[in-house]
């Protein structure tokens, strides 16, 4: 039951981000690669590992053909430092990873389309930093 509960809660979080009530203009952002994207939307899960929260970002001109992978990491860490982190004292329990996502479009959530652009990388938390985990 607690995990219908629990599911529930997430999937009811997952429609209202979604449906844009979690982003606003605060919410873009200028990477250092001098990139703009905005948050499409905040998830989070329980998997087998523990709490993890998802950042989906939209950046209309990512490009993966001409994006130096440097560059790109940079921007995902950023996002995660100076986003994600401030945002989460807002919204509850510490996660034991945070993933962040970029795409050149919105898109909805675990489903594939090979039209578009995305990248993304898996974080935890140690001492108030990003620290990058290798998938």
């Amino acid at each position: 039951m607690v995990a219908v509960r629990a599911r529930l809660a997430y999937l009811a979080a997952a429609v209202v981000l979604a449906s844009g009530a979690g982003a606003s203009k605060a919410d873009s952002v200028v990477l250092p690669s001098g990139l703009e994207t905005h948050l499409q939307e905040m998830l989070w899960d329980r998997p087998g590992g523990g709490l993890v929260y998802r950042f989906r970002f939209v950046a209309p001109e990512l490009s993966t053909d001409e994006a130096d992978f440097d560059l790109v990491r940079a921007d995902l860490e950023h996002l995660c430092n100076e986003f994600a982190l401030p945002k989460l004292s807002n919204v509850g329990p510490m996660p034991g990873q945070i993933i962040i996502s970029m795409a050149d479009r919105a898109s909805e959530f675990g489903v594939y389309d090979p039209d578009i652009t995305q990248v993304f990388e898996a974080y935890r938390i140690e001492d108030g930093t990003c620290i990058w985990e290798v998938f």
